[in-house]
């Protein structure tokens, strides 16, 4: 569940009218913070960007799905995680402990400064030109 917070500041974005992503944003800046404080771990800066992502879905936030290039099972998750926000049910306890059981055992440095760097490096390298500096323009 994403603190109140998050959703205080993403709601807040919703209505200065920013795009989904950035409202979304708040749900992955969120994630970041919980696997420094070692709430749990994740693998890479991706990952952490991905919970996030999957939580701002879960929470309600119209976002698109990946990119046609993401894995299927990427795309099954996504969609699994817009649909969970409209059913409302309640995870197992057995499989959510062994979850946050298993995500707290992860490296904690796959969100410092210097690994977030290079993901956003390498993602806006997949990036042409001209979608680059739209994105600078408008931000």
């Amino acid at each position: 569940m994403p603190e109140k917070k998050t959703l205080e500041k993403a709601r807040a974005a919703k209505r200065a009218g920013k795009s989904p992503t950035t409202q979304a944003g708040e749900f992955v800046h969120e994630e970041i913070e919980h696997v420094r404080e070692g709430k749990h771990g994740a693998r890479s800066a991706k990952q952490a960007i991905a919970i996030g992502l999957s939580k701002a879905r879960r929470a309600g936030i119209k976002l698109p799905p990946p990119p046609r290039s993401a894995k299927a099972s990427t795309k099954r998750s996504a969609k699994a995680a817009s649909r969970a926000g409209r059913k409302r049910t309640r995870p197992l306890a057995k499989r959510s402990r062994a979850m946050s059981q298993r995500l707290k055992r992860e490296p904690k440095n796959t969100v410092s400064t210097k690994a977030l760097s290079r993901q956003a490096k390498s993602a806006a390298r997949r990036r042409t030109g001209t979608r680059r500096r739209r994105t600078t323009a408008t931000a």
